[in-house]
């Protein structure tokens, strides 16, 4: 597995992630989210519909990067 830096970066992308989730559903803490919330499997191409298309980018977010 390639080297992507120190895990404080990664740490800090997951918790990000989290807290944003955490908005989106309306869930105060992970206990609620546990008990709300369900996973939802969704097809490759469907993911790549969801995600921004169509536009150029100037520099890439340090916590999301598409397969070319």
């Amino acid at each position: 597995v390639p080297h992507k830096g120190p895990v404080g970066n990664i740490i800090h992308q997951l918790i990000g992630g989290l807290r944003a989730a955490m908005g989106y559903t309306g869930n105060r803490t992970i206990r609620e989210m546990q008990q709300n919330c369900a996973f939802v499997r969704i097809t490759p191409s469907g993911l790549r519909e969801s995600h921004v298309h169509d536009i150029a980018m100037t520099r890439e977010a340090p916590n999301y990067s598409q397969d070319r």
